[in-house]
Parts: C-alpha cells; structure tokens; sequence
C-alpha cells in the first residue's frame, strides 16, 4: 500500500498542471473586476489560488499559524499573468518538496493549528490540515477562479473532462 506522502505527491503531481492552466488564462488588467459586490476580487483570488500551494509547506514544518500575527500570509494581486504563473510555480514546487520529505508519521501522528489572536481555531493532524485545509480549498478556489475567467471571457482550461474550450488533455 502507498504511503501518505506518495499518494499526497501523486495527488500534487496531477492537480497542479490544471492549476496552472487556470492563471494562465486570467486576464490581465482586470485585477479589481468582481462579479458581485460581496464577491473577491480577481486579482485577490488569483493570487490566492497561485499562493495557496505555499501553506503546505507550514502545515508540514510548523506547528501552527496565527493569522493576527505580523508577517502572516496575505494574498496580493500580481502585477502580470506571468508574475503570478511564477509564484505558482515555486510555490508548487516548495509544497512538493516539503510533502515529499516529510515522513508519514509526522503526517498522522502530530497536529497543526490554526489560531486568530492566539484563540485556536482549528487543530487537526498535519495530514487533515494539509488535506482540507490547503488541498480541498485550493480546489474550491480554483474552481471559483474558473467561474471568473468564464464570467471575462478568458477560456476555461479542462480540469476533469473537457470545458467548453479545451479538449481533455491527451484526448
């Protein structure tokens, strides 16, 4: 049977392509652009979805993260499609690299927390925290993403089948 780490990898392995299709295609200028008033702007979710990767690496190294503590993750709109496609891409590669040498036990057996001003928000297995907390909602904001390159205009890449503009890659 495969570990954790390897069926996690595997998982980053297959995901991230898909990923990287999607802010490929935002469109440049419209950082601002919402399509409700109670909705994230573009250039805010691109940058989180193109950032998101990076949690896994303190999910795995850390202990916890306080999100009201100075120097927190912030996502940030980026300057140019290519500024954002590169900040994907490192922080693919360092989610990659922090899974791939991390042992299953520390995966299983030790716990990750997530406070606001020291108050625990959540605390779960490092194995949880990585899954829900970094994978499962990087998908959703992903798939939000997807909704918005639509809503511009800008082709939406297949992910699981083929979109209205893309064959399924390899069909």
């Amino acid at each position: 049977m495969p570990s954790i780490t390897k069926l996690l990898v595997a998982e980053l392995d297959r995901e991230m392509p898909g990923t990287r299709r999607a802010l490929e295609r935002v469109p440049e200028g419209q950082n601002d652009w919402k399509p409700h008033e109670k909705s994230m702007q573009l250039g805010y979710l691109a940058g989180l979805v193109a950032t998101m990767p990076g949690w896994i690496v303190s999910m795995v190294t850390e202990d916890q993260l306080d999100l009201a503590s100075p120097g927190r993750y912030a996502s940030r709109p980026f300057d140019s499609t290519a500024e954002l496609v590169r900040a994907f891409d490192a922080a693919a590669a360092e989610a990659r690299a922090s899974i791939a040498a991390t042992a299953d036990e520390r995966l299983l057996r030790t716990t990750w927390r997530l406070l606001m001003n020291g108050q625990v928000l959540s605390e779960e297995s490092r194995y949880e925290a990585v899954r829900v907390g970094a994978l499962n909602h990087l998908y959703h904001h992903r798939a939000q993403l997807t909704t918005y390159l639509r809503l511009n205009e800008a082709p939406v890449p297949s992910l699981y089948g083929p979109s209205a503009d893309e064959a399924y890659p390899g069909a």
